[in-house]
Parts: C-alpha cells; sequence; structure tokens
C-alpha cells in the first residue's frame, strides 16, 4: 500500500482567550504549520518569533483594565509568501519611553518580517506580516 500525506492546509487560523499561558500552544501549532508547508528552519523561527511577539502584546497590552478578551491569528500560505495577521479588539498603550526594557516588540517584529504594519483602530489593533523570500 502507498503511503499518501495529508495536504497541509493552506491557512493556520485560531482565537484564544489573551492569557499569556495560552500562548505556548499556540506557538507550537503555527510552529508544526509552518514546517508541514516546508518552511526552511532558520525563516520558520523568524515567522514564530515575530508572530509570538505580536501575541504576547496583544495579550499584555490590549487588555490591561482587566476585561476579558481575545486574540486572533490567521495565518495563510500562498504564492506570494507566508503572512500572518494578529488582531485584538483591547485598546492599545503605547510604550513608555522612560522604560529602556519595554516598547522593542514591534521593533523586533519589523526586524523579522519582509513587511509589517501596526494599525490601531477604535476596537483594537492589527499586525500584519509578511515573508516573501527564503522560505523553503
Amino acid at each position: 500500500m502507498k503511503h499518501v500525506s495529508a495536504q497541509v492546509p493552506q491557512e493556520f487560523r485560531d482565537r484564544v482567550p489573551a492569557e499569556a499561558g495560552r500562548l505556548v500552544e499556540l506557538r507550537k501549532q503555527l510552529t508544526r504549520w509552518l514546517a508541514g508547508l516546508g518552511v526552511d528552519g532558520e525563516r520558520r523561527e523568524d515567522i514564530v518569533l515575530a508572530s509570538s511577539e505580536a501575541l504576547a502584546n496583544a495579550a499584555e497590552h490590549a487588555y490591561r483594565d482587566g476585561s476579558d478578551g481575545v486574540i486572533e491569528i490567521h495565518a495563510t500560505s500562498g504564492r506570494d509568501g507566508i503572512k500572518v495577521v494578529v488582531t485584538d479588539y483591547g485598546n492599545w498603550k503605547q510604550a513608555d519611553p522612560a522604560d529602556p526594557i519595554r516598547g522593542r516588540g514591534l521593533l523586533l517584529i519589523d526586524r523579522l518580517a519582509d513587511h509589517a504594519d501596526c494599525r490601531y483602530r477604535g476596537d483594537g489593533t492589527t499586525v500584519t506580516m509578511s515573508w516573501t523570500r527564503g522560505l523553503v
């Protein structure tokens, strides 16, 4: 009998409570999805790290007032590369410029992704990242 491997879906999507502890499994799932697509190790690490930073920012900053919230991740694979969108529905808090340790997450995302965009909306924030080079 010939073994036929299951085809990896061209998109990965999940919605989780905005809790730091929930993000570990989400990162593992994203890593497995990218590996299944054949994304090479270094590029896969870039995508997971940038996505993880966007997820962590949403969990930490979007729901500061203690309200329950959710974070959505939607990743797609296409001819043009990989695109990851992280969305929250909270209120964004800008980093304190006087704090030398904070405020580097978006800078890190910008360095790791081929293209990154952060949009603050009245009802939350969306971070869109894409990678087009060196995927396999």
